[in-house]
């Protein structure tokens, strides 16, 4: 039949049309992993450097330059990488230029991404420095087989370290940076050891003791490191109160460690331990105690609505319950004070919530109506209470806004309003709120 064909077109005169060659238009990909085990890898210079003399060579065009400095372990985490598949699929290349196949994936979600590509025709070839790869079954097993191979490594890779970790730490040596108070031992042969800070050592066990013994609080201990001690990391960055109540909750101080955190397996440390395990016990329990959660009876309506006259910081609310010696009822009272978010040692005294009532009324009182800014308040409330009356009670009649009284009803709002209409109304307050000496400001 082919014979047939071929005669026909003799006679004819006519002679087959060769296919349109394809113009390949190449993003030249380079990548370094953060991962240890690539560390003696390429780096992206190099890279760069190595495939632009290869497609000069080999008459390759690129049409732009992407790095990237990401492990290529987890699908879809690397950012360059997404963007370069999604301008593939979009049409901008169709070949990828590449020092090696496990610099496109370590992972099998990235590497279905590529060959979904070139099975749909979309991604034309894969370019390495010794091999290509193209929308042939062949050459896809081929690329499969090296990425997947990649990931194989990196795998026995992080079951070695895990056991070499739990190794350790049966040996007594808690993996990791060594914690404030001890240094790690770099001698070759205490590798993995910890030796005391003699700066720093001496003043974690004082806060110990100042906290199981003395009964100081953590904010007490913050601030005395702070100013008094001066007490820096070996970084040479100031302990937050939160970094405080870590270090006082680590079982390592006494001479044990739980590694992994929170899995139930301890050991007994090599290291010295800095306090004994009775003072450790009393620190961790007034810690305990300390920041266990507060009570809380309900919401509060102006929370961060206020603002601290003396240092600026959002005014805060807390609940106070007190039993009646009376009638041996309880009875709760709400005060607002300031956070000390910016100044942990602010004085500024607190205010009751029925005297804050009490002065916001006044306030409402001596401003201008302009001031207020609760038209559109009573506007809404005016066009619902009007609506309610037309289809429940049938009454025509309608409640005329120009009518209302917007200082009363404000008050009125102040007073019986829900928590959300309270802050509502504050919000519409021409000026800020200000707590000074239990007098609120309006400025």
């Amino acid at each position: 039949m082919n014979a047939i064909f071929e005669s026909t077109d003799k006679v004819l005169g006519l002679k087959p049309e060769a296919p349109e060659a394809v113009k390949m238009r190449y993003c030249l990909y380079a990548r370094k992993s953060t991962e240890q085990d690539e560390m003696q890898a390429l780096s992206i210079d190099s890279q760069i450097k190595e495939m632009t003399a290869l497609a000069a060579r080999e008459g390759l065009e690129i049409v732009e330059v992407r790095r990237e400095s990401h492990s290529a372990k987890e699908a879809s985490q690397r950012p360059v990488f997404n963007e370069m598949i999604d301008e593939v699929r979009a049409g901008r290349f169709n070949g990828i230029l590449t020092w090696a196949a496990d610099r496109i994936s370590r992972n099998a979600g990235d590497l279905g991404r590529v060959v979904d590509l070139m099975d749909a025709e979309v991604l034309v070839q894969i370019q390495t420095y010794t091999q290509k790869f193209s929308n042939n079954p062949n050459e896809k097993f081929l690329l499969m087989i090296l990425c997947s191979q990649a990931k194989l490594e990196n795998d026995n890779k992080r079951i070695n370290v895990k056991r070499g970790l739990r190794a350790r730490a049966e040996m007594g040596m808690l993996p990791g940076w060594a914690p404030v108070g001890y240094l790690n031992d770099n001698r070759k042969d205490h590798k993995c050891e910890y030796l005391l800070d003699p700066i720093r050592a001496p003043i974690v066990k004082m806060i110990f003791e100042k906290i199981g013994r003395d009964k100081w609080s953590g904010v007490r201990v913050y601030h005395w490191l702070k100013e008094e001690v001066k007490f820096t990391t070996r970084s040479g960055k100031q302990l937050h109160i939160s970094s405080v109540y870590e270090l006082l909750k680590n079982p390592f101080y006494c001479g044990v460690f739980e590694y992994p955190r929170k899995s139930g397996n301890w050991y007994v440390g090599k290291h010295e331990a800095l306090i004994t395990r009775e003072l450790f016990e009393q620190a961790r329990q007034k810690v305990t105690d300390e920041t266990k959660p507060r009570r809380h009876f309900g919401e509060f309506a102006f929370l961060k609505m206020i603002a601290c006259g003396d240092c600026g910081s959002s005014v805060t609310a807390i609940e106070k319950e007190k039993i009646i010696k009376a009638t041996g009822e309880s009875k709760i009272y709400r005060y607002y004070v300031c956070g000390r978010g910016r100044d942990r040692r602010c004085k500024n005294p607190y205010i009751r919530e029925d005297t804050l009532m009490e002065q916001l009324g006044g306030i409402i009182d001596e401003i201008e109506i302009d001031r207020l800014g609760a038209r559109s308040l009573i506007d809404k409330e005016i066009a619902r209470f009007n609506h309610m009356q037309s289809k429940v009670l049938g009454v025509k009649e309608k409640v005329k806004a120009s009518e209302a009284d917007i200082k009363r009803y404000a008050k009125y709002l102040l007073e019986e309003g829900s928590m959300e209409e309270k802050r509502q109304l504050l919000g519409q307050l021409r000026g800020n709120l200000i707590l000074k000496d239990k007098a609120i400001i309006l400025r």
